[in-house]
């Protein structure tokens, strides 16, 4: 239920965010996005929230559009392991330790890091260690042409994994650069902290789990 109660909150507050006339636009991005400099370097007491408040933003449709759907997939099975509230608050960890790594790697950063992946990274982290062996439906392109293929929950997100790690070191040589671009290291360390903390969190009573989800099937 929170997952998608998640998810319509992203898509609110994305509505309400392209409603804005493009002056208000900057405005509303700057003071609720996560700008590292203004939270490490500068220390304004004001940027504390935006951990939080980043988390519920997004930079374009298609930012907002694969976010929701990986959210979509995975973040049922990983609530109903964890329970509602148990849930959120790891969903707000993991978003937290997604804007702790790409602090660290460019603290002096004045460009506003917005979006729900680092947190939905948890979720992903979550996921390859509760339900190894689910599989599900993946769009495959090949040249022009593009194929539905069943394949290992695992194999498909030890594979996004591993492009945001080759995609995040290539992208070091950038740090201190205020042109903008996908927060890498966001993605990893959302990833990473989901990974870790999920087996230090006590499951809920009953849940529907095992090594292989049969809700997990057909996303």
């Amino acid at each position: 239920m929170l997952t998608y109660l998640l998810i319509a909150a992203n898509i609110s507050v994305f509505f309400y965010q392209v409603s804005l006339e493009e002056a208000e636009f900057v405005r509303f991005v700057h003071t609720y996005g996560l700008v590292p400099r203004q939270l490490v370097v500068d220390l304004n007491a004001g940027s504390l929230s935006t951990p939080f408040t980043s988390m519920f933003m997004h930079g374009g449709w298609f930012h907002l559009g694969f976010n929701m759907w990986f959210l979509h997939i995975f973040g049922d099975n990983v609530e109903d392991w964890l329970g509602h509230w148990r849930y959120i608050v790891f969903y707000a960890l993991c978003g937290l330790g997604a804007a702790a790594a790409q602090i660290l790697v460019d603290p002096s950063s004045q460009v506003p890091m917005v979006g729900a992946s680092g947190a939905i990274a948890g979720v992903l982290g979550a996921y390859i260690r509760l339900y190894p062996r689910a599989r599900i439906v993946t769009l495959i392109p090949i040249f022009i042409f593009f194929f539905l293929r069943e394949l290992p929950a695992a194999f498909f997100i030890f594979f996004w994994f591993l492009i945001q790690l080759f995609s995040g070191l290539g992208s070091l040589g950038a740090v201190g650069s205020e042109t903008g671009g996908v927060a890498f290291f966001a993605h990893i360390g959302g990833f990473v902290t989901g990974f870790l903390l999920i087996r230090r969190v006590r499951r809920r009573r009953n849940p529907s789990y095992g090594w292989y989800s049969p809700k997990s099937r057909l996303h």
